[in-house]
């Protein structure tokens, strides 16, 4: 089906699709955590994938209302949930950890979530190796940061490839910028999914596939968007191929990625609470 505009949301897909109707192939709920909107859409065969777009697998959606809105202890909250779904998205590790790959550009701001979250997302692999005893209580988490295609003249994939190689990673979680068809969701929402994620894809620049297919690992991807397309709310001919981006988006950036490396920090280290981060990070 041709989509009328851009979006790597599925509960957004699905709305423009069918609204709160059903398709066949597709199951969806939506939910309330901790004062926290989450849906979740399951794509179940090649049925569903085609009507949405969308590989098959399942997607979570968090909105992140409370947050944006400064309520009390919003920030520990949003942490905490998110970091709730990751682990339940996440297979175990079986004690050969955790890849965190922060995709994109960190060079160009709607494009620098994944390498922002990196920034503080705590890496223990070293520390692991090197004083065993004292790192204990963490888990095996390695970083990476594998740039942009143009920059580096090589797909993103490849570099993963070789990184997982390297570390030998149980899973990886990939963190990267997306596009939405509504301005009220850019920066304000997270997707999480286990069927990976097309660096690119949302503003039609595809790039090969970061997914278990690829890697020969589960991927959990987890997006945010943070540019939405012109023809979402202009007519004009001239707006095809154009996307937008929040005033300010430096600020909401930074915040929602430090929010998603804080998440991947209590989803992989156990027992570890927010104050532990902002020590560790500081």
């Amino acid at each position: 089906m041709d989509r009328p505009f851009r979006t790597d949301l599925a509960a957004e897909q699905r709305e423009l699709t069918v609204g709160a109707g059903s398709l066949q192939g597709v199951r969806a709920s939506s939910e309330q955590r901790s004062g926290f909107d989450v849906s979740t859409v399951e794509i179940l065969d090649q049925k569903g994938a085609d009507a949405l777009c969308k590989p098959i697998g399942k997607y979570i959606t968090l909105g992140l209302e409370p947050l944006i809105g400064r309520a009390s202890d919003a920030f520990e909250d949003a942490a905490g949930l998110l970091a709730g779904l990751i682990r339940e998205l996440l297979p175990t590790d079986d004690g050969k950890g955790t890849l965190v790959a922060g995709l994109g550009n960190d060079e160009m701001t709607p494009d620098a979530v994944g390498p922002l979250a990196v920034n503080a997302v705590i890496a223990t692999r070293h520390l692991k190796r090197g004083m065993p005893e004292d790192f204990a209580g963490f888990s095996t988490v390695s970083a990476v940061k594998p740039g942009v295609l143009g920059a580096t003249g090589i797909e993103s994939a490849e570099l993963l490839r070789s990184a997982c190689r390297a570390a030998d990673p149980a899973r990886l979680i990939a963190v990267d910028a997306l596009a939405s068809a509504s301005l009220e969701r850019l920066c304000r929402t997270v997707q999480l999914t286990d069927a990976g994620i097309v660096p690119g894809s949302g503003v039609g620049n595809d790039r090969a596939a970061v997914n278990t297919a690829s890697l020969g690992l589960p991927v959990l991807a987890i997006g945010v968007p943070t540019v939405v397309d012109a023809a979402a709310f202009s007519d004009s001919p001239d707006a095809a191929g154009m996307f937008v981006t929040p005033r300010d988006i430096d600020s909401s950036v930074r915040d929602v990625a430090k929010l998603i490396g804080y998440a991947i920090n209590l989803a992989l280290h156990e027992g570890l609470t927010v104050a532990d981060i902002d020590m560790l990070k500081s």
